[in-house]
């Protein structure tokens, strides 16, 4: 054992003592479980949907979920790593604290009225939309759900059993709902209505909970506050607009040059690799808060664990995407059905993003932002977009719906060269 692994372990023997290890684990234990839950949720009401709606029906539910998400980009503008890291260092500050969450809550408000605004005119602007306005301002439900549920407040506190327990609450009255009130394809817009309706609950006990156990009070912010807020969230802001470039924007372009039949099959393949992906969530957002404090008070010591972490990830995630790849036909055939044949190439494509983007993450968000450089990482993702709109162009014509799975996999490669280039530029890692 040679001295940095010698002196790491040292660091993390002390590290993990009493209160800190009892957070880790609390966090990583709770996170874990939500992660499991959102894992097993989706598919067990992915199989009933996809056979019940049809590829038509739920691949219009999918492009209208897919359209709303910009929305929810708009809505969360960045907070989710910018305000869990200002919570993060102020946390002992109940004064400081309560002046981020007010600022923060103020600001995610008047951007939810204007994606308002701006999904109604794009309604009665567009026929496409237009023919089915219902579907989306029932599934614009899960935009309100976001606002009201301050994620990165409790990530910031490193409260994490809060997420778990009223995420899986609400994801668990929507899956019963779903067996109880969709029975054909024209029940379709249940779909939406319950979803909705579990998000928003979801995030009126979380409000309920800020105040009552927190401490928390609310004070109107000064412009000072809010000019700052809008200006630490910018940079995450934006890489995230680029980021939906090669996620959310698949399934949306699909659907503008295509038609639903093609996104259903194309959405199926994308959710069970969503779901498979959402197993890394809980350590990402376990470690991020900890590694911007680590990092704050001994950055040599985060630079080191950030080398082993990424060294784990690679190998981990390498393994679920080979074995995703060989057992591509048995997954789908499961939990989507003979309809579904087309999804299996689909599948054996976008698994390999779990690869990529568990190296992408630990490059990017644990390394670059955590570690004070978001406007670095915002600027590799843009790249990132641009490259994949490149590839779009490209490939979508001449594979259609294999050409968006293609484009996503090279796109979060590529970005994630970019990122240990720069990592390794900025003498991180």
């Amino acid at each position: 054992m040679n001295k940095i692994e010698t002196s790491l372990l040292a660091h993390l023997k002390n590290l993990l003592a009493t209160e800190t290890r009892r957070r880790l684990f609390e966090n990583f234990f709770s996170l874990s479980f939500l992660q499991v839950a959102n894992y097993i949720f989706p598919l067990i009401t992915l199989p009933y949907l996809a056979r019940v709606l049809g590829p038509e029906k739920f691949g219009l539910i999918s492009f209208a979920q897919a359209f709303i998400g910009y929305f929810v980009i708009l809505t969360d503008y960045g907070f989710n790593l910018s305000a869990t890291r200002e919570i993060a260092i102020y946390r002992e500050d109940k004064e400081k604290v309560s002046e981020i969450f007010s600022s923060v809550m103020v600001i995610k408000f008047f951007l939810f009225f204007l994606s308002l605004g701006i999904m109604s005119a794009i309604i009665f602007t567009f026929e496409k939309f237009r023919q089915d306005w219902d579907i989306y301002y029932l599934t614009f439900g899960m935009v309100l759900g976001q606002v009201l549920f301050p994620v990165w407040f409790f990530q910031g506190m490193e409260k994490m059993r809060y997420i778990t327990f009223l995420n899986v609450l609400a994801k668990l009255i929507f899956t019963i709902a779903i067996f109880i009130f969709v029975k054909r394809s024209s029940d379709y817009l249940y779909v939406p209505l319950l979803n909705s309706l579990g998000f928003i609950l979801a995030g009126i006990l979380a409000l309920w909970i800020v105040f009552k156990d927190f401490g928390v009070f609310f004070r109107i912010p000064s412009f000072k506050d809010l000019k700052y807020q809008l200006k630490e969230g910018w940079y995450i802001f934006i890489s995230t607009v680029a980021i939906s470039l090669y996620t959310i924007s698949n399934t949306f372009i699909l659907g503008l040059f295509t038609n639903n039949v093609i996104v259903g099959y194309y959405s199926a393949a994308e959710k069970i690799v969503r779901a498979i992906q959402g197993l890394w969530t809980s350590v990402s957002q376990t470690i991020f808060p900890f590694f911007s404090n680590l990092y704050n008070k001994k950055p040599e010591n985060a630079k080191l664990l950030l080398i082993k972490l990424l060294k784990l990830t690679g190998v981990v995630s390498f393994l679920i995407s080979i074995l995703g790849c060989l057992f591509a036909s048995f997954i789908i055939h499961i939990f989507l059905g003979e309809e579904y044949k087309i999804s299996v190439e689909i599948f054996q494509i976008l698994i390999f993003i779990i690869f990529a983007i568990g190296i992408n993450n630990i490059l990017g968000v644990q390394g670059l932002v955590s570690f004070g450089y978001g406007k670095n990482f915002a600027q590799v993702v843009i790249l990132g977009a641009g490259f994949h709109i490149i590839l779009l162009m490209i490939l979508v014509p001449k594979f259609v719906y294999l050409g968006p799975a293609i484009a996503t996999v090279s796109t979060e490669l590529f970005i994630c060269v970019v990122e240990l280039f720069i990592l390794r530029k900025l003498k991180l890692l």
